[in-house]
């Protein structure tokens, strides 16, 4: 069944000022540590080569480390601001990505294309999470697995703070994160609740793990 709590969807903020305000608070030297162990994690035990679609990937940064392992990559974000931000640094980074303007829930692309997709601090966003699904199993291939890492709605105050210590901001940008993480956290989803979101898509089933601020879903398709 698609849930039908409210969401405005990620381009609703993600523009102009504040998607450059946010994707400068991504760079600092613990993030990017993060984010490259984030991507070998991801992709261990894909073939090589494997196409891989990472849906509003913001700046970049994961795509662009997920290139960097040698994987075809393609990022889908519905925000303008942050297809040019992101294009712009894997051409800084000298990777190719194929980073697009489209919407999560009508993916642009044809059945069975590819092996992984991923999805981080977004899903909560969008407007029809159901049919997002829907969407990402039609284009992974047989055996394919799509992630989605996003923030735990049970994730408590303690949660947030700690995180944002991690990030290696100054104070004053501590407090500017620290804010709508806070805020954002009542759109995001509990385990609960995004198992059974899953259970009314075509995927059916998924493995959720809630871990302080992070809610992480796995979601396998199947072959008929």
């Amino acid at each position: 069944m698609e849930n039908t709590r409210p969401r405005r969807t990620q381009a609703a903020n993600m523009e102009g000022p504040m998607a450059r305000w946010y994707a400068r608070q991504r760079g600092s030297e613990p993030q990017m540590a993060a984010v490259r162990d984030q991507a070998a994690d991801l992709t261990r035990g894909l073939p090589a080569g494997a196409a891989v679609l990472e849906v509003a990937p913001g700046p970049g940064l994961l795509a662009i480390e997920v290139a960097r392992l040698g994987f075809a990559v393609t990022g889908l974000d519905i925000s303008r601001t942050f297809v040019d931000i992101a294009t712009e640094n894997a051409r800084r980074a000298g990777v190719r990505v194929d980073f697009e303007r489209g919407d999560s829930a009508e993916l642009p692309f044809e059945a069975g294309t590819f092996d992984l997709v991923v999805c981080q601090a977004a899903f909560k966003n969008f407007g029809r999470p159901g049919r997002a699904l829907d969407e990402m199993h039609r284009v992974l291939r047989d055996g394919g697995t799509a992630v989605i890492q996003d923030m735990n709605r049970d994730a408590s105050r303690a949660d947030i703070d700690g995180e944002v210590r991690g990030m290696g901001l100054g104070r004053l940008n501590s407090f500017l994160t620290k804010v709508p993480l806070r805020a954002l956290r009542r759109r995001a989803y509990s385990r609960a609740e995004f198992e059974r979101l899953a259970a009314g898509s075509a995927f059916r089933t998924c493995d959720a793990r809630a871990d302080g601020i992070t809610l992480e879903v796995r979601l396998t398709k199947h072959g008929t």
